[in-house]
């Protein structure tokens, strides 16, 4: 009966399909489609014809833009450290002890004002300024979980009970091999919850070679017999209507993992699935503190829940290339955990009952990470958020048998989140009809997309060409004004100001690096420094032009037929 109802909900939610074959619809999606494109390149292509008909206007442009650059760095690199602290006090604090604790509010205020009091009673006796500061934080930490623990007493939200969870993770392989994805189960195992809470959902690809997919499942399953509740392995078949994406082989797998379910007679609600990539070694709290944020929430299943996701499994082997653009993707998740518009990325959670509901990832779409969060936001018209979880989740950084090959493969994982920008006309599809959502919000939704992916594409050319654009074409009228001659002076002098965010950059990543392996020598710290000097150059060639890349694919319906799935090698 259980099925039955939840199939009958999923059928009764429509979520359009980019290869829609109704003609209305087509036009629709055909004349979404080609914004992004066509925005970028009326962009590129308006800086030449701009700097040649309008060089005056372009030179007070790109000061102007510049100025907005700045305000910008500043802007974002705050919000870095914000979630960086947010971050260093999500790994001190004990979520397994919390988890515990919650169940009853009462008792856990007790506790808190306990440790409250001594603390503050050991302040009293302490006379080093370092460590009366952190007591100090400490205490702050306390006093912050003591206003949430009696918001939760007030308002008399309904709180699980921690050993009712359980947790799937869902580990997609189609050619990496064991020694990938056995770091990431064994982090699992490790973590401080509960094992036996713990489901491993492996989902292998029929097109795999038999023969190596059959010996990995076997090594993996007899590594970690009887550990977990249980390790559950799917084998996905790529069907006409399908695409080879992950996508796919997470809705095959998922919609197996609810026979499991229903078999042992597992309520949907209590299970917590984690959309795992094949190498993403969680912290060891990580259940524990998702666990926590999921019972402790009235609107649990309208969730998503998100870790900061880090470079760090091979970070010291990959080149100085792929370790600016890696770290840089890590700096920007930090700064998007610090907003309300957040949305999943790689490595995340979501309550498997919200996953039922919107019958699981589409079929015919790369991007599966961020879209099955716009599915769940359509699905409860817009009251649904992403709750970042401030512990890390490690994941491996491109790397490949040569130094070309590695960058090549880097611009190919870069291109292919680019074309994530094929969810903007289905969202606008989604979104637009359902008049229950503010029209401000949809045009904000619209825009955040739109200004995201133009400003991939756009500003590093902007910033890097477009302040001698005047200057070559602007003739000889504008080469003898005032304004051509301090033009470069100008942005030279707010591109320095702009620097500062790349040097707080630089040094939130010494301090975020995973330690260093035994061999390599102190002197690999030197190349850590060096790398950034390569910013420059990998702005607009591993940033910009894979974007560029993506978006005019769409433009001139060259879509992706699969999902290129990133190498993963492993140094020894």
């Amino acid at each position: 009966m259980l099925v039955t109802s939840y199939w009958f909900l999923y059928r009764m939610f429509n979520f359009p399909s980019p290869k829609t074959t109704d003609p209305k619809e087509r036009r629709v999606q055909r004349s979404l489609e080609v914004i992004p494109g066509i925005l970028t390149w009326i962009t590129l292509i308006g800086m030449v014809v701009a700097s040649f008909m309008l060089p005056i206007w372009i030179a007070v442009f790109i000061i102007m833009f510049d100025i907005y650059w700045i305000f910008r760095t500043i802007f974002i690199t705050y919000y870095s450290i914000v979630a960086y602290r947010r971050f260093q006090d999500g790994k001190k604090i004990d979520w397994w002890e919390r988890c515990q604790n919650i169940v009853n509010p009462k008792e856990a205020l007790k506790g808190i004002d306990e440790k409250y009091a001594r603390l503050s009673e050991s302040l009293k006796e302490v006379s080093s300024l370092r460590e009366r500061r952190k007591i100090k934080h400490e205490l702050k930490m306390l006093k912050d979980y003591q206003q949430e623990v009696s918001q939760i007493e007030k308002v008399g939200n309904e709180i699980m009970d921690w050993r009712k969870i359980v947790h799937v993770v869902f580990l997609p392989t189609v050619n990496e091999g064991a020694e990938i994805i056995e770091p990431a189960i064994k982090a699992i195992e490790e973590s401080n919850f509960p094992n036996q809470q713990i489901i491993i959902l492996l989902g292998t690809e029929e097109r795999e070679n038999e023969q190596k997919r059959l010996e990995k499942v076997e090594y993996l399953q007899n590594k970690f017999k009887g550990v977990f509740k249980d390790f559950l392995v799917t084998t996905h078949e790529v069907q006409s209507h399908e695409m080879k994406c992950k996508a796919s082989n997470a809705t095959y797998a998922a919609k197996k993992l609810m026979i499991y379910l229903n078999e042992h007679e597992i309520d949907y609600t209590r299970v917590i699935f984690s959309n795992f990539d094949c190498d993403s070694v969680c912290h060891s709290q990580y259940f524990a503190a998702l666990t926590h944020a999921y019972i402790t929430d009235p609107k649990r299943l309208q969730r998503s829940y998100q870790p900061l996701p880090m470079y760090h499994n091979n970070l010291w082997d990959t080149n100085a290339f792929v370790r600016v653009i890696v770290t840089g993707s890590s700096f920007w998740h930090m700064f998007q955990s610090t907003r309300s518009e957040m949305v999943t990325f790689s490595s995340h959670s979501e309550p498997f009952d919200t996953l039922v509901k919107v019958d699981f990832w589409p079929l015919d779409m790369i991007s599966e990470d961020s879209i099955i969060y716009w599915k769940c936001f359509t699905y409860y018209h817009g009251d649904y958020k992403v709750r970042p979880i401030y512990l890390p989740v490690s994941l491996d950084a491109v790397l490949a048998e040569t130094y070309w090959k590695t960058i090549k493969n880097q611009y190919k994982q870069k291109r292919r989140w680019a074309y994530g920008i094929e969810n903007f006309p289905v969202i606008m599809r989604a979104l637009w009809p359902d008049k229950t959502i503010k029209l401000s919000r949809k045009l904000g939704v619209a825009f955040e997309m739109l200004e995201g992916h133009h400003s991939w594409a756009t500003s590093a050319f902007i910033l890097a060409l477009l302040g001698w654009l005047p200057l070559i074409f602007g003739g000889p009228e504008f080469n003898q004004s005032v304004l051509a001659h301090n033009l470069p002076f100008v942005t030279r002098y707010l591109m320095t100001l702009a620097m500062g965010g790349l040097v707080i950059s630089m040094f939130l990543s010494f301090v975020l690096l995973p330690p260093r392996p035994a061999k390599y020598g102190k002197k690999r710290y030197i190349y850590m420094f060096l790398q950034w000097f390569l910013a420059p150059i990998i702005a607009p060639t591993l940033g910009a032009i894979p974007a560029i890349d993506s978006q005019t694919r769409i433009l001139f319906k060259q879509y992706f037929g699969e999902f290129w799935v990133t190498e993963k090698i492993r140094k020894k």
